[in-house]
């Protein structure tokens, strides 16, 4: 597809930002979306235009956001090279993702600042269209609790400290768009005022916080818990905790690794009726060896075993996972009974409007980025557009 050239997508159920289309068409010109709808014969004259046809058992979708993901494919944002970025944003369409934040964890200052200065150059001068996008930096950590430490080294954990990450934004050239801490450590609720205060995501996770620290952290601005269950004080009955205020306040989205691993599917199914899909977020939290064999992988210098759909430190904590987003998305249908117009909220909405997106991601409307996956009839990924160009298309997919 030239870039003079438009697409149109037709004779496929349309997931509009308002109302889904069966049998509809979606058109896309210049990597942006300029109609959508049931009646695409006007649209076929006098035009340089490429048609795809479909049948209606395949669904059009607006692409994934996955805003914590280490990495893939043997890459990983912490190598901080311009090729393991690379690696990434070519390997993510395949699973439905088209956007995603580069995400870190604990390690020692250098490496993160080197992760960052390296995140923070592609973003701005080497993002290509036909990949997914680097919308900004997750920082997970290294303000966290050393009691909630999972898979982040205890060594390298400090307290928050606004100083030190006002000279990280700043040689990250203001990427920085999501950051996991402890409320409770340090100047934790004054480093949330500020990350509110900067539009900066202040997400609860690796914490030991009681309910009422939590409820202060809310107040300073906290507006997301990362990956529910995990790493954090567990409900009890005279201490809620962190899980405890996750599922009750509303204020709080709710990250989930849906791979039956991190949560098993009950308490998937517990938290989705808690928080419904306007509050859940998917994510995968993925590491390197997703998408590779059976082995032992490197995750922030520690070594990782990768055993099935496990992955795990050699003394059996849970190191991120080998999820992939189109597996998180089918397992949310089947664990929880939703639609898939429920997994779309949790996987493109919710997103975008945490990273103030929503403009142009997260939703199929006109004037937004062609940003889509087309799924067949057993929700598995046939194609990916990341702002309008192919990115993916699965080998034995036969256009009808």
């Amino acid at each position: 597809m030239s870039s003079n050239q438009s697409l149109i997508i037709k004779n496929i159920n349309v997931y509009a930002e308002d109302q889904v289309f069966p049998n509809g068409y979606i058109k896309i010109v210049n990597g942006k979306i300029v109609e959508i709808g049931t009646d695409v014969s006007n649209q076929l004259k006098n035009e340089e235009t490429e048609i795809i046809k479909f049948t209606p058992a395949y669904n059009l979708i607006p692409g994934a956001i996955d805003m914590h993901i280490h990495g893939v494919n043997g890459a990983d944002t912490m190598d901080a090279t311009e090729k393991a970025l690379n690696i990434i944003t070519a390997t993510l369409p395949q699973e439905g993702t088209t956007s995603f934040l580069a995400t870190t964890m604990t390690q020692s200052k250098k490496a993160i600042e080197d992760a960052l200065e390296n995140a923070a150059h592609y973003i701005v001068k080497k993002q290509t269209v036909g990949q997914a996008e680097i919308l900004g930096i997750h920082l997970e950590g290294p303000f966290i609790s050393p009691k909630r430490a999972g898979a982040q080294p205890t060594n390298h954990i400090i307290e928050p400290n606004i100083d030190l990450f006002k000279q990280w934004q700043s040689l990250a050239k203001g990427t920085i768009k999501q950051v996991t801490l402890a409320p409770e450590e340090g100047e934790g609720i004054d480093f949330i005022n500020y990350l509110h205060d900067t539009n900066v995501v202040a997400s609860i996770g690796h914490t030991d916080a009681t309910y009422q620290e939590v409820d202060q952290a809310i107040k300073a601005g906290a507006t997301q818990v990362t990956h529910l269950y995990n790493g954090m004080r567990g409900l009890h009955h005279r201490e809620p905790g962190i899980l405890g205020a996750a599922l009750l306040r509303d204020e709080l989205f709710a990250e989930m690794i849906v791979d039956g691993i991190h949560a098993v599917p009950e308490m998937i199914q517990l938290a989705y009726k808690m928080k419904t899909s306007k509050r859940v977020i998917l994510i995968t939290d993925s590491m390197r060896a997703k998408c590779l064999k059976n082995g032992v992988y490197d995750l922030g210098g520690q070594e990782v075993i990768v055993n099935g759909e496990k992955a795990t430190l050699a003394n059996g904590s849970l190191a991120g996972s080998i999820l992939k987003m189109k597996d998180a998305m089918k397992n949310m249908l089947s664990f929880s009974k939703c639609t898939l117009q429920d997994v779309i909220q949790m996987a493109a909405v919710n997103p975008a409007k945490q990273l103030s997106v929503f403009d142009r991601k997260g939703s199929l409307a006109v004037g937004k980025d062609a940003d889509f996956v087309i799924l067949d009839e057993n929700y598995d990924v046939v194609m990916t557009f990341c702002r309008g160009k192919l990115a993916y298309k699965k080998s034995e997919q036969r256009q009808v």
